[in-house]
């Protein structure tokens, strides 16, 4: 009989959890039988995402900080091993994109994005590495990053994602004699709000598209219900956070001697943006 919680007494970390493919991944984590430690940003919607979980009879930590804090990312890896002797998966999503040009992009908004999309995600490796070899865990770690990461005109967000490519293969290689594996996902344009920082006229365009009549707001965060509605009507442009977070489930499953390097997860239409 197929085992329902594969995941049953293991530890697992999940960042950029309080929305979109991070709340999908850990939900579907701890839905898996996994003690889901979810940090973000965002309280409440973290605390709906624990009581998801717990409904699905797993169970769900969460801490509020900012990946870009290397102590507050040590901090998480030091409360979940404290918390349960060991940590075993390690995903690195948190991210965030700001598609300016070049030209006219604001240097502050790269900086948010290089500490955030890569050296938050560095420290999240290290940190995995040390408490998964403290522990003699079978360890899994796996950094969200994106199919912009595929093209080499993708601006200063795909440069950041090039960067977590590459991190993950030299991460790969240097792990190869120890019990922790490495899997780099790469997402396509998928339906979360991940855009909320975009031109308004290309956000509002797609939602048109999709035969939807809202006015997104710049920053403004759109509901759960609303994004599933939206990827609905759009499949053939965009992805859902679900089967994101189901290839992430495959890769974690999977018996310490298969390596499974990459995954790339998008919708049968692809989009020429920055995604």
């Amino acid at each position: 009989m197929r085992n329902s919680k594969p995941l049953e007494n293991l530890t697992a970390i999940v960042t950029g959890a309080s929305s979109g493919i991070g709340r999908a991944i850990a939900e579907k984590l701890g839905g898996a039988g996994a003690h889901v430690f979810l940090a973000g940003r965002n309280e409440q919607a973290m605390h709906e995402s624990k009581q998801n979980i717990e409904n699905l009879g797993g169970v769900a930590s969460i801490q509020t900080g900012d990946i870009r804090d290397i102590a507050q990312v040590q901090s998480l890896i030091d409360t979940a091993v404290v918390a349960t002797g060991r940590l075993d998966i390690m995903v690195n999503n948190a991210g965030l994109e700001y598609p300016d040009s070049i030209i006219d992009g604001d240097p502050q908004a790269w900086r948010e994005m290089l500490e955030t999309n890569v050296l938050g995600l560095l420290v999240g490796c290290q940190g995995a590495v040390k408490a998964m070899r403290g522990c003699a865990a079978e360890g899994h770690i796996v950094n969200i990053s994106s199919v912009s990461a595929q093209r080499n005109n993708s601006g200063v967000y795909g440069a950041t994602k090039h960067a977590v490519n590459v991190i993950s293969s030299s991460l790969r290689d240097e792990l190869e004699e120890d019990t922790i594996r490495v899997t780099n996902v790469m997402p396509g344009a998928t339906s979360t709000n991940f855009a909320r920082n975009f031109p308004r006229e290309f956000v509002n365009k797609i939602i048109s598209m999709s035969g939807m009549d809202i006015d997104a707001k710049e920053g403004e965060h759109l509901p759960p219900e609303v994004l599933d509605q939206l990827q609905q009507n759009a499949k053939q442009m965009l992805a859902n956070a679900h089967d994101v977070a189901k290839a992430v489930l495959y890769a974690v499953t999977q018996p310490i001697e298969v390596n499974v390097a990459e995954i790339v997860v998008r919708p049968p239409r692809a989009m020429n943006v920055a995604h």
